[in-house]
């Protein structure tokens, strides 16, 4: 198996997808650190929803998908915001109504357009359709999310655990939430073409709870959840590929519940102890 990928990697569109789908895999799980702790876990699933809707938008006027979906998507994330702190309408049901009336217009779209093949790929992901510039954005984001994680380490840990403290103490919580939300925004358009519309939010969900079986501090979590995305990534990727037929999309989630199922084993020891 392992034969079988390192010959794949003489091919620049495997490059691609490794490079990409590991920083964007690290991304979506430092990201998610924060958003599983303050209960805004499924606003991956929403964006992803969004981005969905773009992207068929995009498709049928035949403009550039990413060129339209990534800002598209960074106003949904801030939408999100604005109706999460200045309504009623909080969390889950600000997301539930965001992304079930992006995936009506989506559908719509696709129902009166013919030739829609492109936008099919962005629903169940297409990870060795990856181009340059997908590699460069996913640097640049990767870099973003890294330099806020160890320069703002201590302001992204306040407004996790306690929003008006953190206010009190003078961070600005509005800029910061919403630079979490485009961040995330960004990694939701790059991720769904190697994931999927179905299976993009998986990456911001699974490893932090995943490492959250077995670590309690924030920082280790947030380490923990890195690490452990990044290598189910590319196991999943390693069965992707030895097993042609098998979706790397797919693939990976499935590695990220069978390492939380042994995550959970694993915690659940340390704790008798």
């Amino acid at each position: 198996m392992l034969e079988t990928m390192l010959s794949y990697l003489q091919y620049s569109f495997m490059q691609r997808a490794l490079i990409v789908g590991a920083l964007v895999s690290l991304c979506a799980a430092l990201l998610g650190v924060s958003l599983v702790l303050k209960r805004y876990s499924m606003i991956g699933d929403g964006l992803s929803h969004v981005g969905f809707c773009a992207l068929s938008v995009a498709a049928a006027a035949n403009l550039a998908p990413l060129a339209v979906a990534i800002p598209v998507v960074m106003a949904a994330a801030f939408v999100l915001l604005r109706i999460n702190e200045r309504t009623r309408v909080k969390g889950d049901a600000a997301i539930a109504m965001l992304s079930t009336t992006a995936v009506a217009i989506g559908v719509i779209v696709i129902s009166m357009t013919e030739g829609m093949g492109e936008v099919s790929e962005y629903m169940f992901g297409k990870i060795l359709s990856l181009t340059d510039s997908d590699v460069v954005i996913s640097i640049a984001l990767c870099v973003a999310v890294l330099a806020i994680f160890v320069f703002l380490y201590h302001r992204v840990f306040a407004i996790t655990f306690d929003e008006p403290f953190a206010r009190a103490t003078g961070t600005r919580v509005g800029a910061l939430n919403t630079l979490i939300a485009v961040l995330t925004a960004v990694t939701i358009v790059i991720g769904m073409r190697m994931m999927g519309t179905m299976l993009i939010s998986s990456l911001i969900i699974f490893p932090p709870l995943t490492a959250m079986r077995v670590f309690s501090r924030f920082r280790d979590v947030a380490i923990g959840a890195g690490v452990i995305a990044v290598v189910c990534f590319l196991i999943g990727i390693l069965f992707s590929s030895y097993f042609e037929r098998m979706p790397a999309g797919a693939c990976v989630v499935a590695v990220n519940a069978v390492m939380f199922v042994l995550f959970s084993g694993i915690g659940a020891v340390l704790r008798r102890r």
